[in-house]
């Protein structure tokens, strides 16, 4: 019983997050995360665009609320929104970036955009980088290219911590499948060795001190020669 709960729960939960999704827009919305609290259902929306996700005065959040209410038949739905500070950290964002750039331009540029979006994500300081497009391009048979620069984790318990995510573009000779991975600058490694520039100075001060001091006294000191005088 308690296992068909589980996979109720997450499939009404699965069903929630394509219905923001498909009304909001492809591109706008990152993560949905759904929380069941005593007071009721919390619904936190991740995004790069809050103003977009609000609008004015509250519009489209009172209609999600409603929506969620007929549809869904929650009670006392809640819905919070998460900005997303950084978003070319942000897998997802990155992901939906290059399916709309595809949709809107073409497959025949897929390199440019893939390029432009690396490069991208690198300047602003992430550790890797990987995009992979896999589709029709450029030609009639299925082929998949990959793109990638810097150090990224595919196995192990660090392999966790990379955050990914998949898109597909619909465009004139098919469906195209985009994957992307990033390792973001604030992700914790466990083989990752941080030095404190602070303790390293004070080591670096204290030997000094001492070779000054083991040079000081290994010099040969000198014996004053005395003069006799003659009788």
């Amino acid at each position: 019983m308690e296992e068909r709960k589980i996979v109720n729960l997450k499939k009404e939960e699965f069903a929630i997050r394509e219905h923001i999704k498909k009304n909001l827009g492809k591109g706008r919305i990152s993560r949905v995360r759904v929380e069941y609290t005593p007071v009721g259902e919390k619904i936190i929306i991740s995004t790069t665009k809050p103003g977009l996700i609000i609008g004015r005065s509250g519009e489209r959040i009172d209609e999600i609320t409603k929506n969620l209410k007929s549809i869904f038949k929650f009670e006392n739905p809640h819905v919070e929104i998460d900005e997303i500070r950084e978003p070319e950290f942000d897998a997802q964002t990155i992901a939906d970036e290059i399916a709309t750039s595809l949709e809107k331009t073409g497959p025949l540029k897929f390199k440019v955009i893939a390029y432009r979006t690396l490069q991208k994500i690198m300047r602003a300081g992430a550790f890797g980088a990987e995009i992979r497009i896999s589709g029709k391009i450029p030609g009639a048979r299925a082929k998949t290219w990959r793109f990638s620069q810097g150090y990224l984790k595919k196995v192990g318990d660090s392999a966790k911590v990379v955050d990914r995510a998949k898109a597909t573009a619909q465009t004139r000779p098919g469906v195209v499948g985009i994957k992307v991975g990033i390792l973001s600058p604030y992700a914790k490694l466990s083989d990752r060795i941080e030095i404190n520039e602070e303790f390293m100075s004070k080591i670096r001060s204290i030997s000094e001190k001492l070779k000054e001091e083991s040079v000081e006294m290994e010099k040969p000191k000198t014996k004053k020669k005395t003069s006799r005088r003659k009788e």
